[in-house]
């Protein structure tokens, strides 16, 4: 009884070693960056990880920081996204992103400041050439009373590696 709880013991941990070298082959890391400098300075980072399953849906996380300056108002939020992503066999990439944002919002004038947090659901389309995506998407969970964003349209700036 012993030899056969080893034998078991032995062969589990083999196939779970075998499987997690695996894993990792599938895992790519990456994200998307936003700049924009003029009446309106925007400033923001999102580092990313997904798992590409061998049907061309991917699956990953990530979190999120953005910083924005208009007038005298200045916003820092940050959050977390769960990340899904269809590569199609012709360059097209859909996405879905399930994002929560936490937002404080500071008026120079004043020094106060308003925190909020709000949902945001990302349905997107974006151009894919090797690990580069441009494109737009929509949240369709859009508040305007509880955003701190102007539109739900929003860019799509992805890369992969």
């Amino acid at each position: 009884m012993k030899k056969i709880i080893v034998f078991l013991l032995l062969a589990f941990s083999t196939n779970f070693y075998a499987q997690k070298s695996n894993f990792w082959d599938h895992v790519q890391y990456g994200g998307g960056f936003t700049l924009g400098f003029g009446s309106q300075t925007t400033i923001g980072i999102s580092p990313s990880a997904i798992y590409n399953f061998d049907n061309g849906f991917a699956l990953g996380a990530g979190v999120n920081y953005l910083y924005s300056e208009i007038n005298d108002f200045t916003t820092n939020l940050y959050g977390a996204s769960i990340i899904s992503l269809y590569q199609t066999n012709f360059g097209v990439q859909f996405s879905g992103d399930l994002d929560y944002h936490f937002a404080k919002q500071t008026d120079f004038n004043s020094n106060n400041s308003v925190r909020t947090n709000f949902p945001a659901l990302h349905l997107g389309i974006a151009y894919n050439q090797g690990s580069f995506a441009f494109g737009l998407r929509y949240d369709v969970l859009y508040d305007k009373n509880k955003s701190v964003f102007a539109s739900p349209f929003s860019p799509v700036v992805r890369f992969y590696f």
